[in-house]
């Protein structure tokens, strides 16, 4: 198993972001760390140095709706540390409610935010590997790319389907290369996104989820669901459980 010196992710400074920093300082990686708020990112770098010294953590502001900034800023990171070993795309929202109730515009920020930003930092990610000619590509999709769901989630699991289904398609595209694309799909992870939500199965903490997420990332599968339990199983009761039963989920 390769080991990935210098990993990149964006949406570090809370959440899933925040959780696989730490864990993956842990492991000795260096880490170019982005997201839109860079008081958090600064604590955070504080944080995994404190954890492993002998690392490198750089951060630098991202708002991942501004195609421009997304290139440039992977690329300054390209530069600072010679090359990017693997690139996380994390960033995501999950803002919304039932299509046609009057939320058309948080339902279009997560979609904005959770696909054509996503597309933006795959295509500068790409760039970088495809001109290093190896490197691995993770995206943070989701269980609930696996079927439709109602109400907060129907954007949000549209959005996740479609990042997996673009992920595929450019895993295809490098197929038999150095360059790896991993997607992985959490279950319910407890973060800032849904801690208001009060029943939810099979939900873990976030440290727990992201030691899941980063031991998952560290085999480069093609796909991951964690944790493997009960999602790996789980996941194919939901590509054939009826109607019902989603409703009950979400």
């Amino acid at each position: 198993m390769m080991f990935r010196k210098t990993i990149l992710i964006t949406g570090a400074s809370s959440g899933l972001g925040e959780g696989m920093a730490r864990e993956f300082a842990k492991k000795g990686h260096n880490l170019a760390l982005c997201a839109r708020r860079t008081e958090r990112l600064d604590a955070l770098k504080c944080e995994c140095l404190e954890i492993n010294p002998a690392i490198e953590v750089s951060v630098a502001s991202l708002d991942v709706n501004d195609d421009d900034a997304v290139f440039s800023v992977f690329e300054r990171f390209a530069e600072e540390f010679g090359s990017i070993d693997r690139i996380i795309v994390n960033a995501g929202m999950g803002k919304g409610a039932s299509i046609g109730t009057g939320f058309y515009d948080a339902n279009k920020q997560t979609a904005t935010t959770n696909f054509i930003a996503a597309l933006a930092q795959c295509e500068a990610a790409m760039t970088i590997f495809r001109r290093q000619n190896n490197g691995h590509l993770v995206t943070i999709s989701s269980i609930s790319a696996v079927r439709g769901f109602r109400r907060a989630m129907t954007v949000y699991a549209a959005t996740k389907a479609g990042l997996s289904s673009l992920s595929e398609g450019i895993r295809i595209d490098v197929l038999n290369t150095p360059i790896k694309v991993t997607t992985v799909h959490p279950g319910f992870i407890r973060t800032q996104i849904n801690e208001k939500v009060k029943t939810v199965p099979f939900i873990v903490d976030q440290q727990t989820g992201c030691r899941a997420m980063v031991r998952a990332i560290d085999k480069e599968p093609a796909n991951a669901w964690v944790p493997a339990w009960p999602w790996a199983f789980l996941r194919f009761v939901l590509a054939v459980a009826p109607l019902s039963w989603l409703k009950k989920m979400s």
